[in-house]
């Protein structure tokens, strides 16, 4: 056996991030081009794009790409692709670039010079479709929709040259990893099978519970966490991988389990999200995506399990990383232990849930966190964090994280 295959028709990965003396020939270029200013979101496709994750992309998506991935989870050549990746501009500066022309990218907060893209198409697009398509809604609450609403007029397409990773490999060194990387990592500790454990959330038992499953059943597990922006309340990278560093130190046996981040800014697409989780994740040369309750959702805009079900509904071949499906689990006072719907026969009375959503309000409420919620060393981790914030912050409740 091997590991899974990269992405798309030639099966190999195709990192789009430029090196040695063709990155400084590229950068030289750069500077005298139009530049075009980059939201996070984007920057963090582009680093993607660079380093392979979104392989088989070359760039950014035109028109028809568009239009074939919110419509029918494809770009225009056939390949599967179930979230647009998109680069938007003013009308304004829209109007002044021609096609066949060079701009380059720049991060509109750092002002950091990010790549170079050859200008193949210039569009607009509606963006209420796109929003009804990808994530259910058009509801301005929904920080995905919110992000699309307020993107330029007009959408910019072509091949990008990267020139940088931003940020990240200097902040999360040993943490961040491009795809060929992990490959190499997987490859080299003999394992051809590794679920993909997504968070955005430091992980109580719930999440242990779900990685443990994987370990049981496959090769290993990779705990893959979020780096890029997330919403207001969730719990920045830094204090989450303390978090989930003290809890697999102390709970996981040696050698099981892998803990690295990628760049990407969350969308909260739920079901859609969840396919383009397990999508790069295939890049990275995970077999499984461990797919638990309102997976990537926020709110109450999802089902506690359509993620679940989206994955029924692609055509079979799409993807090679598979779902690894798991019912809602809890903490069972009758069975003392952790379990899910599949395997405790006792009635709701008997069971905790246990969410990431309840958890950070209670620590932020300063409220007592009742026994087998979370491990002592990753409460005692965020306990401090929480203490040391100069402002409350607010957190609301959904019915999903009250296991309702």
């Amino acid at each position: 056996m091997a590991l899974v295959n990269p992405h798309g028709k030639a099966k190999k990965l195709m990192p789009l991030l430029l090196e040695g003396t063709e990155l400084a020939s590229a950068k030289k270029a750069a500077g005298s081009l139009d530049q075009v200013k980059m939201t996070s979101r984007e920057t963090s496709d582009l680093i993607m794009l660079g380093i392979g994750a979104f392989t088989p992309l070359t760039g950014f998506m035109g028109k028809a790409d568009w239009q074939g991935v919110c419509d029918k989870f494809v770009t225009a050549d056939g390949t599967f692709f179930p979230i647009p990746i998109t680069l938007s501009t003013t009308k304004g500066q829209a109007d002044s670039l021609k096609v066949g022309q060079d701009v380059a990218l720049v991060d509109e907060e750092s002002g950091e010079l990010m790549g170079s893209m050859t200008i193949k198409e210039k569009y607009s697009i509606d963006k209420a479709h796109e929003c009804m398509s990808v994530y259910t809604t058009t509801d301005m609450e929904h920080p995905g929709v919110q992000k699309v609403m307020e993107q330029g007029e007009v959408n910019l397409a072509g091949p990008v040259k990267v020139f940088s990773e931003g940020h990240y490999p200097e902040t999360y060194k040993g943490l961040y990893m491009r795809p060929a990387e992990t490959r190499k990592l997987f490859e080299d500790k003999g394992w051809n099978t590794v679920a993909a454990f997504q968070t955005r959330n430091p992980m109580h038992r719930s999440h242990e519970y779900l990685a443990k499953i994987a370990i049981e059943t496959l090769d290993g597990c990779c705990i893959h966490m979020l780096l890029g922006k997330l919403k207001p309340g969730d719990i920045p990278a830094e204090v989450r991988t303390k978090a989930i560093d003290a809890l697999v130190e102390n709970y996981f046996v040696k050698d099981t389990c892998v803990v690295s981040g990628y760049p990407m800014e969350m969308r909260y697409a739920g079901p859609r999200e969840a396919l383009l989780h397990a999508l790069f994740r295939q890049n990275y040369g995970m077999s499984h995506l461990l797919v638990g309750r309102d997976h990537a959702g926020v709110g109450d805009f999802y089902g506690p399990f359509d993620a679940h079900k989206i994955f029924d509904k692609i055509p079979e071949g799409a993807l090679e990383t598979a779902p690894m499906k798991i019912d809602l689990s809890f903490y069972c006072h009758k069975c003392d232990g952790m379990a899910s719907a599949k395997t405790c026969c006792h009635g709701k009375e008997d069971r905790m849930i246990v969410s990431g959503t309840k958890l950070r309000k209670m620590l932020s409420e300063g409220e007592e966190v009742p026994d087998h919620f979370s491990r002592p060393e990753v409460l005692a981790i965020l306990r401090k964090y929480y203490e040391g914030l100069t402002e409350k912050v607010e957190i609301k409740m959904h019915k999903h994280a009250e296991g309702k």
